[in-house]
C-alpha cells in the first residue's frame, strides 16, 4: 500500500497522513493515533525520502574514505564497525551513504556533502596526529563524530574511543611482570592517532620497569599478516631477539606467530605475544580460552554507540559535544608465559 491508497482509505489528505506520520505537532493526538493504527495494519511504511523531503533532513549519514586508506573497506575492523553503526542508522530510519575519494578531493567531498545536503552528519574515521578534517568539519557547520582522537586538536567535537595508552601501558605491565624484558611493539601507522597513543603506553611502561627503547625491535606500518610476519621474522634473527612481542592488530599477530612457528619455536613458551583484539565477527580470537592474550574492546559496539552519539548531535545542534573513552579488557590466553630462562 502506497501514500495515496492509504490516504484514501482512512478519508484524509495525503499531506495530513504524511504530516501524522512524520509527527509534526499541527496533527491532532486523535488523527495521528488513527494514522499510525492504519499505517500498522496495512502495513505501510514511508519512504527514507519522501519522509526527508516532509522533515527537511536527508535522514543519511556520511562515510567518507580515503583512497589511500580504501584497504579499510576490506578490514573486517571496518566492516564491523559499519555494520554496528548501520543497526543504529536502522532504528532511527537513517541511510548510511559510502564515499571513497581521491585525498586531494576529500575536502571537496566534505563541502559538497554539506552544500546538497546530500546528509545529516558525518562519521570521521581513522583520524591522525593534527587532523585538518576537524577544522574543516567545524567551519562547515557539519554534523560530525569521530571514532578515535585526534591529539592537536583543540576544538570540541564528540569522539569515541577506545583508552589505547591506557591498554598498551598494561599490556607491556603484564609483561615485564612476566618476567620480560625484550618487549617488541609492532604497531599501526604512527601517523594515526590510535599507534601515537598505543606506542606512548608501551614506552612509558618499559621506562616504569627502567628498560630502554630500543628501534631495533620497534615497528610501524599498515596492519597486515604479511608486515606483522616480516616484522617478527627479522627481529627473532637479531643476536638479542624479543621474548615477547605488542601487537595492534589481531591480523598482524596471525603474522607474528607465523613467523615464531617457522622459526620452530613455541609461541607462550618460546615467545609471548600479547596483541589488541576488536572482537571481530569473522576472526575470532578463540573460544573460551583465546589464542592470543589480548587487549579487547569491541569495535562493533564502538560502531552503535558512535552513531548514537552523532545522532544525538543531530537531534541536539546546541548540546555539548559527546565524548566517550572506553577501557580495554585484558583477556589472558594461550599466547604468554614466563620470559624464557638465559643459558
Amino acid at each position: 500500500m502506497n501514500l495515496k491508497e492509504l490516504s484514501q482509505n482512512l478519508g484524509l489528505s495525503q499531506t495530513t497522513v504524511s504530516r501524522a506520520l512524520n509527527g509534526y505537532p499541527e496533527v491532532s493526538a486523535a488523527t495521528r493515533q488513527r494514522v499510525e493504527q492504519a499505517a500498522r495494519q496495512h502495513n505501510y511504511r514511508p519512504s527514507t525520502r519522501a519522509k526527508g523531503l516532509a522533515t527537511g533532513q536527508a535522514l543519511a549519514i556520511g562515510h567518507v574514505i580515503p583512497m589511500s586508506t580504501k584497504h579499510e573497506m576490506v578490514n573486517p575492523v571496518f566492516g564491523d564497525f559499519i555494520a554496528g553503526a548501520g543497526e543504529t542508522y536502522s532504528r532511527h530510519g537513517y541511510e548510511m551513504i559510502l564515499s571513497i575519494v581521491d585525498d586531494a578531493n576529500e575536502e571537496q567531498i566534505y563541502r559538497g556533502l554539506k552544500s546538497r545536503r546530500a546528509v545529516d552528519g558525518v562519521i570521521v574515521h581513522g583520524p591522525r596526529m593534527n587532523d585538518p578534517r576537524i577544522a574543516l568539519l567545524h567551519e562547515l557547520g557539519m554534523p560530525f563524530a569521530v571514532h578515535g582522537r585526534a591529539t592537536g586538536s583543540d576544538i570540541p567535537y564528540a569522539w569515541l574511543d577506545v583508552n589505547n595508552r591506557s591498554a598498551f601501558h598494561r599490556a607491556t605491565d603484564f609483561l615485564c611482570d612476566l618476567g620480560h624484558r625484550r618487549i617488541a611493539l609492532i604497531n599501526g601507522l604512527e601517523v594515526m592517532d590510535f599507534a601515537h597513543r598505543r606506542r606512548a603506553g608501551y614506552a612509558a611502561s618499559l621506562a616504569a620497569h627502567d628498560t630502554p627503547l630500543d628501534p631495533a625491535i620497534m615497528r610501524s606500518d599498515e596492519m597486515t599478516e604479511v608486515f606483522g610476519y616480516a616484522s617478527a621474522r627479522d627481529m627473532l634473527m637479531l643476536d638479542d631477539p624479543p621474548t615477547a612481542v605488542l601487537c595492534s592488530s589481531l591480523i598482524s599477530a596471525l603474522g607474528v606467530r607465523r613467523a615464531i612457528e617457522e622459526r620452530g619455536l613455541v609461541m607462550g613458551r618460546d615467545v609471548s605475544v600479547i596483541t589488541h583484539d576488536d572482537a571481530l565477527s569473522y576472526l575470532q580470537n578463540g573460544g573460551d580460552i583465546p589464542i592470543f592474550t589480548a587487549t579487547r574492546s569491541s569495535v562493533r559496539d564502538a560502531g552503535r554507540r558512535l552513531a548514537e552519539i552523532l545522532l544525538h548531535a543531530i537531534a541536539h545542534p546546541d548540546a555539548a559535544p559527546q565524548n566517550v573513552l572506553l577501557e580495554a579488557e585484558l583477556m589472558v590466553g594461550r599466547s604468554t608465559g614466563p620470559a624464557p630462562r638465559k643459558d
